[in-house]
């Protein structure tokens, strides 16, 4: 294929270099006479291991060169320009802004498909609500109809970035159209990596999330490693056995969006952790966010409750989470304790739940947070629902999934564990906490 790359920088110069190198001509356009120069002459123009010996190689060969000026014939465009952050942490878009007003002009004058692929790192939303009106504008021409856009982040790290394009994680293409997607794909035929075409919007996110979760696990571990060294542990050794357990640890496992968390275990040891770092005088800023942000997620799902203006509240589940009758901490039950308070009337339904089976200190803990639990508790969804406005569910059940599935007069559903399968409309009834 024919590509043009715009931004020679970093991304731009490993991503035109690793794509000449797989036989596309490849053309990199930069205001910077320098950078473009160094192409020329086949040398990298940024420090990385193995992309001078590349450059040199695809230079050579003639696939790879590079132009301050822009080239008419082309399958695709590459957008890699930077976009860096402003001092009050918002992203400049000044050079992706003038990016897209050449590309304008430039499918304005060109008479057949081409494809605009965003590889920059823009926020969610950025594509199409700045991106693709500039190009329309300018070109006076339909997205989606007259030319193509997708949004295909990167996932180099300085230092691997040839290996890593080779070798990615994912391959993710955000797409305007299955015809733009298509075009993508192509670009990337004999990377070996699960390719997921998606759209627009998650394709942002997707980059977003992932660098948020990497400097997470930085500063997680930094936080582990610190009380570590205060207690006279190896923090490094105490992350390689943690890293071992890829079942909870480092998996899907607990990165499920939705309601809070809470039980015997989480909300108890997370406390103990935290205690014993006051002790020791470490600032532990990231751990010590967790429980406001947990307490944060439980406004989230009261708020979805009040927007609906509605006063009758059936709520499916109690315990917090299926299979167990622990109502220790659940936020489910001080979800519900919130709910009475501001003057809902609520009706709740579990199966694992029986008031009079309750014993210990699971039943010192009901009994301390809503003491009235067994007039508010019903025999069956079915009386649970009567005369309901709301249904709130709370925990995951077979049992729900028919009755709600099923479910009409109006009723509303908010949902706060992906219950109900993911295309569940209901006409509009249907509110997801996290979708």
């Amino acid at each position: 294929m024919k590509v043009n790359i715009y931004g020679l920088g970093y991304v731009g110069s490993v991503s035109a270099a690793c794509m000449a190198n797989h036989g596309h001509q490849v053309l990199g356009i930069d205001i910077d006479r320098g950078k473009v120069d160094c192409i020329n002459e086949g040398i990298s123009p940024v420090v990385e291991p193995g992309l001078r010996e590349l450059i040199h190689r695809v230079t050579k060969a003639g696939t790879l060169r590079a132009t301050i000026d822009q080239i008419a014939d082309a399958d695709v465009s590459l957008v890699c320009v930077g976009t860096p952050g402003r001092d009050n942490g918002s992203i400049c878009l000044d050079y992706i802004s003038g990016v897209a007003e050449q590309l304008g002009e430039y499918l304005r004058l060109r008479p057949s498909y081409h494809v605009v692929n965003i590889r920059s790192t823009v926020l969610p939303g950025t594509v199409e609500t700045l991106i693709i009106p500039i190009l329309e504008r300018k070109s006076g021409k339909k997205a989606g109809c007259d030319f193509g856009v997708c949004m295909n982040p990167e996932f180099l790290r300085e230092g691997t970035s040839i290996y890593d394009y080779h070798n990615p994680p994912l391959t993710i293409i955000g797409e305007i159209d299955s015809q733009s997607g298509a075009v993508v794909e192509a670009l990337y035929t004999g990377i070996a990596a699960p390719l997921i075409r998606t759209n627009l919007r998650m394709a942002e996110m997707i980059k977003y999330a992932g660098n948020a979760f990497h400097a997470l696990k930085i500063t997680f571990a930094n936080e582990i490693g610190n009380i570590c060294k205060r207690l006279g542990i190896d923090g490094t050794n105490a992350m390689e056995i943690f890293c071992r357990d890829q079942k909870l640890n480092v998996s899907s496992s607990y990165l499920q969006p939705g309601f809070a968390f809470g039980g015997s275990c989480l909300p108890k040891d997370l406390r103990a952790l935290l205690y014993k770092a006051k002790e020791l005088d470490l600032d532990v800023p990231v751990l010590g966010s967790i429980m406001a942000s947990n307490e944060n997620q439980m406004d989230e799902a009261y708020n979805l409750i009040k927007k609906t203006g509605k006063k009758k509240i059936a709520v499916l589940g109690l315990s917090f989470k299926p299979g167990t009758d622990d109502l220790r901490e659940s936020p489910i039950a001080e979800l519900v304790e919130t709910l009475i308070g501001k003057g809902h009337q609520v009706s709740i339904y579990d199966q694992e739940v029986s008031p009079g089976r309750l014993s210990g200190s699971n039943k010192a803990y009901i009994d301390r947070t809503i003491p009235h639990i067994s007039c508010l508790m019903k025999n069956s969804v079915e009386e649970a629902l009567e005369g309901s406005e709301v249904v709130v569910i709370a925990k995951r059940s077979l049992e729900f999934e028919k009755t709600l599935g099923i479910l009409g007069n109006g009723k509303i559903i908010v949902d706060l564990v992906r219950a109900l399968p993911r295309q569940t409309d209901l006409d509009g009834h249907y509110e997801g906490i996290c979708w």
